[in-house]
């Protein structure tokens, strides 16, 4: 198979499923009719509920979503070949986290912008409600311990024998000087744009000069030199700050600004695979595996772990939070949210696709150095095999790692804010919003400026002690919330009296994915128990994994009942 092949295939079913199926969807939902107020507006308040412009807010709804996911999956997942995993994409994409993206979207901003734990509330129960925002707060939790962790890593100096090492640690400096310059510049820019009311296209085009300023700034001055655990400090500082300042300020133009990085990444990777369109070598790169595969992990099974492994690439439960938690309280107009949340899930499709194209023209240069290797190398090398291109490959290998770190601190800072919402509304009624608490314990509860000091201190405390102990779960506990997300919009569109049968079989796909995985670490993790080998990790997984294969089913079952019981709970 040719990549370039490959790729304009996967690009044009991609775009019949967003005409045709994203279309279909809208009427079957009733998407866009009325022109009814979003919570952006009906709720406005300066900090949460802004109004977006839709580049703005789908240059955040991207950002946030994308993240190292739709690259790291497929090249887990490539030992089973290119062919499932390309097929998962296309499929799950379109007719699993598209609709899974876009209903959780229109769920929340027919709810007044709140999450996915409060749809449930109202449309299922409170009991519900409860246990989803315990699992999710937690597996959020779980996702800053682990992106503060990686922003650490890759902002972090060198030490030799307690000597720093600068020749070793100048990558890294480089990569935190453009981050520091980075946010800076997002400032300006949201400042000017909302404050001075500058033209969006004359500050836009200024902010893409700036980044490039910033990062020729950042490759060749970077002074600073920090620890790990320093640096895990300072993010611990900025998330907290992120997440309480209002998002004019700082989330939608960083965000909207970094999306440029990630489109100029695409414009690369569509340059690259065009320019060099290399076959795909089925010595190195075989089309299928087989359905089990032995790697050093012990034997490895396409049923669960390619549905739980490329997750960002097809359906991931954290874009129902995004959705559900920032993009709701920002959507400028109803009609907006197909483009945003359908448009953005089938982008990383493509992404992942091109992914694709960068393992097999890796693996035939010698890029094997784990998934950021793999794909900066990947693509540079097929941008550097154009006649004239030649000596580009270490500039945007560069770049292309630059890039590929930003995006982790992006999605730090959302899962931060995510986490300060689901916080604050597990203490509240069906209905209410923070606003509505004017005294008592629960006034403290519900402050943003408590939830989110909670949520720092664990997500920084667990990434310094050992999260990688429990990150084995992260890939169902994730898809968990995917699962979960489908049956909240399908039980809501139930109750509403819509049409929510395109819910139904991904969520039921989903769920038993979802148990398979835990009940496969389960056995895994009492086989490795039992061999007198375990660490406080191993117990910690079977524990957790049977939990939440306990709430999957009580979630479920509680769903059943409200889809096809003919009235909803209230218990």
């Amino acid at each position: 198979m040719n990549t370039l092949v490959l790729l304009l295939i996967c690009v044009a079913v991609l775009i019949c499923g967003y005409i045709f199926y994203g279309r279909w969807l809208c009427k079957q939902w009733g998407v866009g009719e009325g022109d009814i107020p979003t919570p952006a507006h009906t709720m406005e308040d300066g900090v949460d509920y802004v109004p977006a412009k839709a580049p703005v807010l789908m240059g955040h709804h991207f950002s946030s979503i994308a993240g190292a996911g739709p690259i790291t999956g497929p090249i887990s997942a490539a030992i089973f070949g290119w062919l499932p995993v390309t097929l998962w994409v296309l499929v799950g994409g379109i007719f699993f986290g598209g609709v899974h993206d876009f209903g959780a979207l229109f769920a929340s901003i027919r709810h007044k912008g709140q999450s996915i734990g409060e749809i449930i509330s109202i449309n299922m129960s409170r009991r519900a409600k409860r246990l989803f925002i315990i699992f999710a707060y937690l597996t959020l939790i779980l996702v800053v311990a682990a992106f503060a962790s990686i922003v650490a890593s890759t902002f972090g100096a060198t030490y030799v024998d307690g000597v720093l090492d600068k020749t070793a640690s100048a990558a890294n400096a480089s990569v935190a000087m453009v981050s520091l310059l980075f946010i800076a510049i997002a400032i300006i820019f949201g400042f000017c744009v909302y404050r001075r009311n500058a033209p969006m296209l004359v500050s836009t085009i200024l902010g893409i000069v700036a980044i490039v300023i910033c990062m020729a700034v950042g490759m060749n001055f970077h002074p600073i030199y920090l620890s790990n655990s320093a640096w895990m400090i300072i993010v611990g500082i900025y998330i907290a700050i992120a997440s309480v300042t209002p998002v004019w300020i700082l989330l939608q133009p960083r965000d909207y600004l970094s999306s440029f990085l990630l489109y100029a990444m695409l414009i690369v990777a569509f340059l690259g695979v065009i320019g060099c369109h290399p076959n795909i070598d089925p010595n190195l790169f075989p089309a299928f595996t087989g359905f089990a595969v032995a790697s050093e992990n012990g034997t490895q099974y396409l049923f669960p772990i390619l549905f739980t492994t490329v997750a960002c690439g097809a359906i991931s439960g954290f874009h129902s939070l995004v959705s559900s938690g920032t993009t709701s309280k920002q959507l400028d107009h109803e009609k907006e949210a197909k483009p945003i949340a359908y448009g953005g899930m089938l982008l990383e499709c493509v992404l992942a696709v091109l992914t694709l194209c960068a393992i097999a023209y890796a693996r035939q240069i010698g890029h094997t150095a784990g998934a950021t290797d793999i794909f900066a190398g990947g693509i540079a090398g097929m941008v550097a095999a154009i006649p004239g291109f030649a000596g580009l490959e270490n500039v945007l290998y560069t770049l292309l790692v630059l890039t590929y770190s930003a995006f982790c601190l992006t999605s730090l800072d959302t899962a931060t804010r995510l986490a300060r919402f689901m916080f604050q509304e597990f203490w509240l009624e069906p209905g209410q919003t923070a606003k509505d608490i004017t005294s008592g314990w629960k006034k403290v509860a519900v402050n943003p400026y408590f939830a989110t000091i909670i949520t720092v201190v664990l997500g920084i405390l667990l990434g310094m002690n050992g999260y990688g102990k429990i990150w084995g779960l992260f890939g169902a506990a994730n898809q968990l919330l995917a699962g979960l997300g489908l049956l909240a919009v399908a039980t809501w569109l139930g109750n509403a009296g819509k049409n929510n049968k395109m819910f139904l079989l991904p969520m039921a796909f989903m769920m038993v994915v979802t148990i398979c995985s835990l009940a496969i670490t389960v056995k895994n993790q009492v086989g490795i128990i039992s061999a007198g080998s375990a660490d406080w990790g191993a117990y910690a997984q079977v524990i957790l994994a049977v939990l939440l294969i306990v709430l999957a089913v009580v979630l479920v079952i509680e769903g059943i009942q409200t889809l096809f019981g003919g009235k909803k709970k209230t218990a």
